[in-house]
């Protein structure tokens, strides 16, 4: 039984920093494309950042590009989000995804559709 697992989450003022992780388990990932999506109270999940499969290459929403860094460690079937100068509105619960053979980019368009998800983990920017 595949399980994505995270942690990390938690208070932070403004400017401050996160680091999530995901822990996945049931199935070898190195053919998973991993990545993070969000959802907010009241608003569509939506996607944040993914790691490709094929190559480790990454794909950012533009919300967060230059403030996030998405890596990942195939030895641990593991995924990290580091998360630099938070602001309020990036508040919400982050859910690692894992989807086989899709690309990076891939995800952030079919936002995780067919693949595997942790139970998520809330985030919380105070202002």
């Amino acid at each position: 039984q595949v399980q994505l697992v995270e942690s990390g989450g938690g208070l932070v003022q403004a400017g401050g920093s996160l680091r999530l992780s995901c822990a996945a388990s049931g199935r070898t990932f190195s053919s998973f494309t991993m990545g993070w999506l969000r959802q907010a109270p009241g608003k569509e999940r939506e996607f944040v950042a993914a790691t490709s499969w094929r190559d480790g290459s990454t794909y950012y929403a533009d919300s967060v590009k230059g403030r996030f860094t998405i890596s990942r460690d195939n030895a641990k079937n593991s995924v990290y989000l580091q998360m630099n100068s938070l602001k309020p509105e990036d508040t919400a619960v982050y859910y690692c995804a894992a989807e086989q053979f899709r690309t990076a980019q891939g995800m952030a368009v079919t936002r995780n559709e067919h693949g595997y998800w942790g139970q998520g983990t809330q985030v919380t920017v105070s202002s």
